[in-house]
């Protein structure tokens, strides 16, 4: 690619980025792709990408369905035609998490907790391209990017008047899918719940509530893109993830939207981990995740506060530069990964993509959704895999041999 991405002080170049220099608090607020600033979201210039406007839902406000500074939530919406007028794809949008009150105000200054900051045009690309060369399956769907501004994967619902927050992301969630039936949404024949990392973790958590939008008769699933976060241990021994994810749970008022049929047995902080949420999901259910997910290794297997001296410093930043003692701790985290969804893949109704790659998110990148050297398991690329789930055509149960043997990624490499 050759360009270089800049993302609240990341910079990333090479097949897919590279980074410097970052506050942490700053980097947890970003799961979402690391190439959201790349104009063309691995379109080139001469595919002329779609570039779609915001829509603010002014009927939010009066369910307090609110960022987290108070202003109207939105969503990018690029209609369909033809074979797809009745056919709506939802993508929620990532971006991680808000687990302090510091760390939200911090939030609500940025396009992810405030309307005032978010862009009124995006690309619209990959799954969302309106071109049938770059996405046979989903070209002339309605096609819905829900933004993403209350720092809980639209989880959460309380606030904290102190300081001027409002966790609102449950309320946002319904009010987006009110208006968009409203649209026309609540007459689909097809329906497709998709997200990407925390949004990836949302359309976890809304599968079935999204299902219930609709009548029986029509075909509803869902699509998670690098949302298998994972309940593992960092470099240090210790649990980075899981205490960001109990300070977002508690702080948020998550715990009172997650899934009772994991609540009725495990605490709120363990059900907000897709590994306890997926097998219980009535919904078909399609995971695509990087077996090596470079934001897991950077930010909750070897985070600078359980890597003081910097001994994992050019690893996470590069793999090649790993030592065969780190290749073997990133081993057992694809190994964990393999197992967390060896019992989810067993539904049929299900499907997987779990490639041996370092990187994040996948199907919203029009390189490695549906291009010429689009990443492989296989002889089948990713756009494939799920177009064949989701219509029907063959199920996928795609899990990649371990690193190096997969030559096809498009590996994040960071300095």
């Amino acid at each position: 690619m050759g360009k270089i991405l800049v993302l609240w002080g990341l910079v990333f170049v090479g097949v897919l980025g590279v980074s410097k220099g970052y506050e942490y608090d700053e980097y947890l607020n970003g799961t979402e792709e690391v190439f959201a600033q790349d104009s063309g979201f691995g379109v080139s210039a001469k595919n002329n990408p779609l570039t779609v406007g915001l829509t603010v839902i002014h009927g939010a406000a009066a369910q307090r369905a609110v960022c987290l500074d108070g202003t109207l939530p939105g969503y990018h919406l690029h209609r369909g035609y033809g074979s797809g007028a009745n056919s709506w794809l939802i993508q929620l949008e990532g971006g991680g998490w808000c687990d302090t009150v510091r760390s939200c105000v911090y939030r609500k200054k940025t396009r992810r907790g405030s309307l005032n900051h978010m862009e009124k045009e995006v690309v619209f690309a990959g799954i969302l391209s309106n071109k049938v060369e770059l996405n046979p399956d989903f070209f002339n769907w309605n096609r819905v990017k829900l933004r993403y501004c209350d720092g809980a994967s639209f989880a959460g619902d309380g606030e904290n008047k102190a300081a001027g927050l409002h966790f609102r992301g449950q309320r946002i969630w319904w009010a987006a899918m009110r208006d968009l039936k409203a649209k026309g949404m609540g007459h689909a024949k097809q329906a497709l719940l998709s997200g990407c990392s925390a949004g990836g973790l949302a359309s976890i958590l809304k599968c079935d509530e999204f299902r219930e939008l609709f009548p029986s008769s029509t075909k509803v699933k869902c699509l998670s893109d690098g949302g298998l976060f994972l309940d593992a241990v960092d470099v240090a021994g210790g649990h980075t993830l899981r205490n960001l994810f109990h300070g977002v749970v508690k702080l948020q008022g998550v715990h009172r939207n997650l899934p009772r049929t994991c609540t009725n047995h495990l605490d709120p902080t363990s059900c907000f981990f897709p590994q306890n949420l997926i097998s219980s999901i009535k919904t078909p259910l399609f995971l695509l995740n990087a077996a090596y997910d470079s934001w897991q290794v950077t930010a909750s297997l070897a985070p600078p506060a359980a890597d003081p001296h910097h001994y994992w410093g050019a690893c996470k930043m590069n793999h090649a530069h790993c030592s065969t003692s780190q290749i073997q701790f990133l081993q057992r985290f694809r190994d964990y990964m393999v197992h967390v969804v060896k019992g989810f893949a067993n539904s049929p109704k299900n499907g997987v993509f779990l490639n041996s790659c370092f990187a994040h998110c996948q199907s919203e990148r029009q390189d490695t959704w549906f291009s010429d050297n689009s990443p492989l398991i296989g002889n089948k690329g990713i756009a494939l895999a799920v177009g064949d789930w989701y219509f029907d055509r063959a199920g996928c149960k795609a899990i990649d041999c371990a690193y190096p043997c997969d030559k096809t990624c498009h590996n994040l490499v960071f300095r």
